[in-house]
């Protein structure tokens, strides 16, 4: 899911100046942070959007996440220079420098929310193809909640390194539920059961295309990761080209699920395309594959989460003179504290995937508000804080552009999913 980017730590850690990966290593790390199980929701909006109005939107999405993308990287580097370090900044600290305290509450804020519905957005997923699977009367949000346990246990876990390998599983499984979605359609093609004429090119509804915009850019939430990968390659230089190669592969790969799922299923396409597959073993395998490895991966996903409620709890005062007093009690308080406080957050998690109705739906609705702010309307505004001035004329207006358009889409964005498309 745009999402499995939502694996990253958003509030980047430190990292050296020279990096040590080679260009193929983060390559295969962009793609990555970037596709995740997002893309199985395309379909749907190329069906709400039309498939010439979907494709143009996820190409819109994947251009401008990749300026921006650039744009960040700029800033970080403009505050290297003025301070004279080359110590890699994080959103966060991107947000103080040119906000003050209030630009880092609101970033790390977006970046909080942001992982929250993907989390979220993972435990919808789960909970709808598990109950897809077992017809036996049990529900999606029953689903969720006997998964809430599990969960639990392995957020405590201490190494996360050790669940590295499910999220390649995780991706594996997405790329063969993709692989059985393209050899429906073209047994449909060959059939003769498919009509291209009966598939919509552009949505008669208003709300149809920023509905799939909203999907686009939720699919394109590998955010987070930008100046850790910068700052991860060896010859930075050629960042900028090998990031536009990837967003090129990515970009191309979504218009092609998106569409060929579409003109497969038609009218009947499901926010989740896994949904529309034919009852039998190989769909089977596939489903509980991408439960199994969306399960294991989950930690990763809410780890950032933990980490940034963990570190207001470390901070406060009543917390500091509770369990730091050096005693193998106050260690074990402090440990307990850590513990309880993952367990309430996956609770609480569950509880809101639990009211979810569709996945596609909530999706939209992230996607649309919380990464169009991070994507979009942070970076141009930090860019012009940070390098207005140097600017040319053309340079800011596109960068008011995209920070006025990402405004107008979060809330347009907002407004058409809440009420519906």
């Amino acid at each position: 899911m745009g999402s499995d980017s939502h694996t990253a730590v958003p509030l980047l850690e430190s990292s050296p100046s020279t990096g040590t990966a080679s260009a193929v290593q983060t390559f295969g790390n962009i793609i990555v942070s970037i596709v995740g199980t997002g893309i199985l929701g395309l379909p749907f909006a190329f069906r709400i959007a039309g498939w010439l109005a979907g494709s143009i939107g996820v190409i819109v999405a994947g251009i401008a996440t990749y300026y921006c993308m650039l744009l960040l990287v700029q800033c970080r580097d403009k505050k290297a220079s003025q301070e004279l370090t080359q110590e890699t900044k994080t959103y966060g600290d991107l947000g103080y420098k040119c906000l003050g305290n209030a630009g880092r509450f609101l970033t790390e804020f977006l970046i909080f929310a942001s992982q929250c519905g993907g989390s979220v957005a993972y435990l919808v997923f789960i909970g709808q193809n598990l109950s897809s699977i077992f017809k036996h009367g049990i529900t999606a949000s029953s689903f969720i909640f006997l998964l809430v346990p599990i969960e639990i246990a392995l957020s405590w876990i201490g190494s996360l390194s050790s669940l590295a390998p499910f999220s390649i599983f995780a991706d594996v499984c997405n790329f063969l539920a993709m692989a059985i979605v393209v050899k429906e359609e073209v047994e449909k093609l060959l059939s003769g059961e498919f009509k291209f004429s009966d598939r919509v090119a552009v949505t008669s509804k208003i709300g149809g295309m920023p509905f799939a915009g909203g999907m686009a850019v939720f699919c394109f939430e590998g955010f987070g990761m930008t100046l850790a990968l910068e700052a991860s390659l060896k010859e930075r230089q050629k960042f900028p080209i090998l990031l536009a190669k990837a967003f090129t592969a990515i970009t191309l790969v979504y218009v092609l699920f998106g569409f060929s799922g579409y003109m497969a299923y038609g009218d009947q396409t499901k926010d989740i395309i896994t949904l529309n597959l034919p009852y039998n073993w190989s769909t089977i395998v596939v489903q509980i594959g991408l439960c199994l490895g969306l399960a294991f991966t989950f930690p990763m996903m809410v780890h950032p989460v933990h980490e940034i409620v963990e570190g207001k709890l470390v901070n406060s005062e009543w917390y500091q003179n509770l369990c730091y007093n050096n005693d193998e009690t106050s260690t074990r308080i402090g440990k307990f504290g850590r513990y309880a406080s993952r367990a309430v957050l996956i609770g609480v998690l569950a509880v809101l995937a639990s009211f979810v109705p569709e996945f596609g739906v909530f999706a939209s609705l992230v996607g649309s508000t919380v990464c169009a702010m991070i994507s979009f309307v942070l970076p141009a505004t930090f860019h012009l804080i940070l390098l207005g001035p140097s600017l040319n004329f053309w340079q800011r207006a596109l960068d008011y552009c995209i920070l006025i358009c990402g405004l107008l889409f979060a809330c347009y964005g907002t407004y058409n999913t809440i009420v519906g498309v």
